[in-house]
């Protein structure tokens, strides 16, 4: 007889929101690969002789996928945040305390995962503004499509606002794959009992 396995709803709770985040960010990274290598433009305005060509989607599509990818992340990251604020408060108050040169011992690994989700916040951040800008400020302005020069000029210039995006984007699928080597196995073994939690006892 098989023992159906029992995982607390915090826990549960915690590898649904971080699967979400996971979901949102996998379909933005595969979706942002696209339009790394086949950026707009087209061969008329010198930047992608490519930019025709139809890869399983239609580019409109391609850009759905990106933007509803996006939004999901965004979403979770931000409900990941209101639940794990307690421990960022207290994480971020010994890191202050050490900098001080109070007495509080963080360990290396400790650092690293500091280091890792300090990096991840930041570039995530700028992604995440700089997402929200081609969102509200798409290609073709205000006069429905018939000016795709249109910059609005909102701190910075069209183009800079894509070179943000493109390499926070990067540095953040970077610090992704180092986050999720390091708690690998941890991932394993909560994704192993969430799913046999799901199993009926036989």
């Amino acid at each position: 007889m098989t023992r159906q396995a029992k995982v607390s709803p915090q826990t549960r709770n915690n590898w649904l929101i971080d699967t979400a985040v996971f979901s949102g960010a996998f379909i933005s990274i595969l979706t942002g690969i696209y339009f790394l290598f086949l950026p707009s433009g087209g061969y008329e305005g010198g930047h992608n002789a490519w930019y025709g060509i139809v890869i399983l989607f239609a580019r409109a599509t391609w850009e759905d996928i990106h933007t509803w990818g996006g939004l999901l992340m965004v979403t979770a990251v931000v409900v990941h945040l209101i639940i794990h604020w307690k421990w960022i408060t207290m994480t971020a108050k010994r890191l202050w305390q050490k900098t001080c040169g109070e007495q509080c011992r963080i360990s290396r690994g400790a650092w690293t995962n500091i280091i890792v989700d300090g990096l991840i916040a930041v570039s995530f951040l700028i992604t995440a503004v700089s997402g929200l800008y081609f969102y509200f400020f798409t290609d073709g302005g205000y006069q429905g499509g018939r000016n795709p020069g249109w910059d609005p000029g909102i701190l910075f210039s069209r183009p800079t606002w894509d070179m943000l995006h493109t390499w926070s984007g990067i540095l953040l699928t970077i610090m992704a794959v180092v986050h999720i080597a390091i708690h690998w196995r941890w991932i394993t073994k909560v994704t192993t009992k969430v799913v046999r939690s799901w199993q009926p006892a036989s």
